[in-house]
């Protein structure tokens, strides 16, 4: 098995299950997410209407789009919890798709790294040098399951 890592972002190329905006839907609070993307944006909102229009977007980049909005305050504690979050939401999607749990624990202990170009936080960013947090949370929730061979409660 190779070391190399390997790189999602585009729904058209392999591993595209694995970014944000895969059409794989989550339970949380009570409420069904169409995907991660939707539930995370609207987690930066207090006010519920808000949130409910970012579930019911026809898409995760309409989701991104509603969450990017500056009209609404965010949450005073968004810079805190935004990763708890993350996690929580990529273990509901892993827990909940048996065919994902497989795909990611497939990949062994191979780097996964989100080439998000514009993104250098979450992604690897335009030159590489990104924080990745979404790649370290997916290799966090794949040795989880590695070593326990479980499915992960949120």
């Amino acid at each position: 098995m190779t070391d190399d890592p390997i790189y999602f972002y585009s729904q058209v190329e392999a591993f595209s299950e694995f970014s944000n905006f895969a059409p794989f839907g989550i339970a949380m609070e009570g409420l069904w997410w169409p995907t991660v993307e939707h539930y995370f944006q609207a987690q930066k909102f207090h006010d519920a209407e808000w949130r409910e229009k970012i579930r019911r977007a026809s898409g995760p980049k309409e989701a991104k789009r509603l969450g990017m909005t500056r009209k609404l305050p965010l949450r005073q504690d968004w810079e805190e919890v935004k990763e708890a979050i993350m996690l929580s939401a990529v273990r509901a999607k892993f827990s909940t798709h048996p065919d994902l749990r497989e795909l990611l624990v497939s990949t062994g202990t191979r780097p996964l790294v989100e080439a998000a170009p514009m993104d250098g936080y979450w992604g690897s960013g335009p030159d590489g040098t990104g924080l990745n947090r979404l790649g370290h949370i997916l290799m966090e929730v794949r040795a989880r399951l590695s070593t326990r061979g479980e499915v992960i409660p949120n």
